[in-house]
C-alpha cells in the first residue's frame, strides 16, 4: 500500500486523475456489467413490441442508465464486503481495493452506494416493477451471497444467484410494466448459466478458496461431484434455452444458436468430466459468458430478422 500511495504521489496531475478514474471504474467490474447490461437491452428490444406504447429515446437512455449504475453500484459495494477474501487470493490481490489503489477502502463503498442510489431513483420514475428488480439485485447479490452465504455453504452460488438473471427481468418489467413467462424464463436461464461459470472458476482456483475460507463447492466436494453438479445444471440450462424458444414465438435464427451454442457447451462439460484438469475448467469458465452473450444475440438477430 504505501509503495501504491508513493508511485501516485510521483504521478503528474493528469496522470493521477485518469489513474484514480481508472481504479474506480475497475471496481465496478465492467465486463461483468457489460454482459448483464446486453441482456437487459435484449429483454428491452424483446418487450418493446407489447408495450403500450412505443419506448421512447429518453426511455431508452433511462432505462439503460439505470440498469448499468444498478450492476456497477452492486459489484462496487460487493467489493468493498470481500475486500478481506480479495486480500487473501491471488486471483483478486490486484484489484483496486487490496492492492491500495482505492484506500481508504470506505471510498469504495460510497462510490458503489451513489451508484446504486442513482440507479433506485431513476428506475423508481420508470416503474415500481423496474425498481423492484434492481432493489433485488442488491439484495440478492449483496445481502443474500456476499454477506450471508459465500462463506457459509457450497451452495452459495445455487441459493444466491438469482440476482444475476434480475437485469434481464428489469429490462422486460421497465418497458412492459410486468413479468411474462417469456421474461421469468430468459431471467431462470441467465441464473442456471451462473453454476457453470463460477464453479468452473472455483475449480481452477480451488487453492485461492481453500486459503481464505470459502466453501466454494469445488473446495469442500470431490472435482468429479463438483463436475457432476455443473453438468447438471448445464443440461437445465440448455433445456431452459430451448423452452425459451417454445414461449418466447422465436423463429429458426434463435433456436439453431440455442441448439449449436448449448451443444458445444455440453460436450465441453461432457468432456471436462470424464477428464477433469484445471486448464479445461479454465477455458470453460472462459467459453461460458461468449456462450451466454451469443445466445441473447441471437434472441436479438431473431427479431430483427
Amino acid at each position: 500500500m504505501d509503495l501504491d500511495a508513493t508511485v501516485r504521489r510521483r504521478l503528474p496531475g493528469p496522470q493521477l486523475l485518469f489513474q484514480a478514474a481508472k481504479n474506480y471504474i475497475e471496481v465496478t467490474k465492467p465486463r461483468s456489467v457489460f454482459l448483464l447490461v446486453f441482456t437487459a437491452l435484449v429483454t428491452m428490444f424483446l418487450a418493446a413490441p407489447g408495450a403500450a406504447q412505443a419506448p421512447s429515446a429518453v426511455f431508452w437512455v433511462k432505462a439503460i442508465l439505470a440498469i448499468t449504475l444498478a450492476c456497477s453500484g452492486v459489484n462496487a459495494v460487493s467489493c468493498y464486503v470481500d475486500r478481506d477474501l480479495d486480500a487473501g487470493m491471488e486471483r483478486t490481490c490486484r484489484r483496486p481495493i487490496p492492492s491500495g489503489r482505492i484506500y481508504p477502502a470506505s471510498k469504495a463503498l460510497y462510490w458503489g452506494l451513489a451508484q446504486f442510489a442513482a440507479a433506485l431513483a431513476i428506475a423508481w420514475a420508470i416503474n415500481w416493477p423496474a425498481f423492484a428488480c434492481i432493489l433485488l439485485g442488491m439484495f440478492g447479490y449483496v445481502g443474500v451471497y456476499s454477506l450471508w452465504l459465500k462463506r457459509k455453504t457450497p451452495w452459495n452460488i445455487i441459493l444466491g444467484g438469482f440476482s444475476g438473471g434480475l437485469p434481464a427481468l428489469f429490462g422486460w418489467a421497465a418497458v412492459t410494466g410486468q413479468v411474462t413467462i417469456t421474461s421469468l424464463l430468459i431471467s431462470i436461464l441467465v441464473v442456471l448459466w451462473i453454476p457453470n461459470h463460477i464453479w468452473n472458476l472455483a475449480i481452477y482456483f480451488k487453492d485461492d478458496y481453500r486459503r481464505v475460507n470459502v466453501p466454494m463447492l469445488p473446495v469442500v466436494c470431490r472435482i468429479r461431484t463438483t463436475l457432476l453438479f455443473i453438468l447438471l445444471t448445464v443440461v437445465l440450462m440448455v433445456a431452459v434455452s430451448l423452452a425459451v424458444y417454445r414461449y418466447g414465438n422465436f423463429g429458426p435464427v434463435y433456436l439453431w444458436t440455442a441448439l449449436v451454442s448449448g451443444a458445444v457447451i455440453f460436450a465441453g462439460n461432457v468432456y471436462l468430466y470424464f477428464n477433469s484438469e484445471n486448464k479445461k475448467a479454465w477455458f470453460l469458465y472462459k467459453l461460458s459468458s461468449p456462450y451466454l452473450f451469443l445466445l441473447f444475440a441471437g434472441m436479438l438477430l431473431d427479431r430483427v430478422l
